[in-house]
């Protein structure tokens, strides 16, 4: 089966044009699917509606993560990202989107993972399987924090990995998280950089266009084609990049594609 090839569904906003606007483009570009970071219901609903106008598989929603860190700390101030969270877990479930995903940590210098902040991401989670959502956890800086997560929902049929290449690239380069999570990956995040910088501080998480950056994409797609080779394939990156080339919205779509179909044939 020929794999999917999408693209963050606001790709368009640095041209001027909406989401919903953008999806007509994005399919006479050739992509086959989607994904959003609106997470609203009614921003969901309209998508969705689009989308199946027009062929497009709508893939996930990207769950809201300001303020991530809130979520370990005591207080209240982490009900706004949590009610958040939820939105988005209600969303994809009033309206077909089969997975959500989420963040576990911001930055270098997170919270340490503790008791409160499992019990919340508990009870997330366990919403989600009563809404028949799957939660997919994606890979950023803190290894441990997201193995945590992983290995403690392990038997949750509802809990899976997103696999982003550049976060790989960039923050952990010498970690091979698709060897790790090979059968639980549900999602991609791909874009390209310049791997990780020297000054560990730094950060080199640019989301450029593929092939603009250093990220290994033979390695990543033998192993995609090991583990998972129906997975669908999708562009995070967006116009609004200001280190993308200076492209008209067309352009920037037919060049996204061609790098990620490019890709696809590896």
């Amino acid at each position: 089966m020929k794999r999917k090839l999408g693209i963050v569904a606001s790709c368009l906003y640095g041209g001027g044009v909406s989401t919903l606007d953008a999806l007509e483009k994005i399919k006479a570009a050739g992509f086959d699917a989607i994904f959003s970071n609106e997470y609203k219901n009614e921003d969901v609903a309209a998508i969705k509606k689009r989308a199946d106008e027009l062929g497009l598989s709508y893939e996930f929603i990207h769950a809201p993560f300001f303020e991530i860190n809130s979520l370990w700390l005591p207080g209240l101030d982490y009900l706004r990202i949590f009610n958040a969270i939820k939105e988005s877990i209600d969303a994809a479930a009033n309206n077909g989107v089969p997975s959500i995903i989420l963040h576990v940590s911001s930055g270098w210098n997170p919270p340490q993972v503790n008791d409160l902040g499992l019990s919340r991401y508990d009870e997330l989670v366990l919403y989600a399987a009563e809404r028949g959502v799957t939660v997919a956890f994606e890979n950023l800086r803190m290894v441990g924090n997201i193995c945590c997560l992983m290995d403690r929902y392990a038997k949750m049929p509802n809990v899976a990995y997103c696999y982003d290449n550049g976060h790989e690239h960039c923050y952990t380069e010498t970690v091979s998280w698709m060897d790790i999570f090979r059968d639980r990956v549900v999602a991609t995040h791909i874009h390209d950089n310049l791997g990780r910088p020297e000054d560990r501080t730094a950060d080199y998480d640019w989301h450029l266009l593929p092939f603009e950056g250093t990220c290994d994409y033979q390695t990543m797609m033998r192993k995609l084609d090991e583990y998972v080779p129906e997975l669908p394939l999708m562009l995070e990156v967006s116009m609004g990049n200001p280190r993308h080339p200076k492209l008209t919205p067309k352009e920037f779509l037919a060049t996204c594609y061609e790098r990620i179909k490019k890709i696809s044939e590896m």
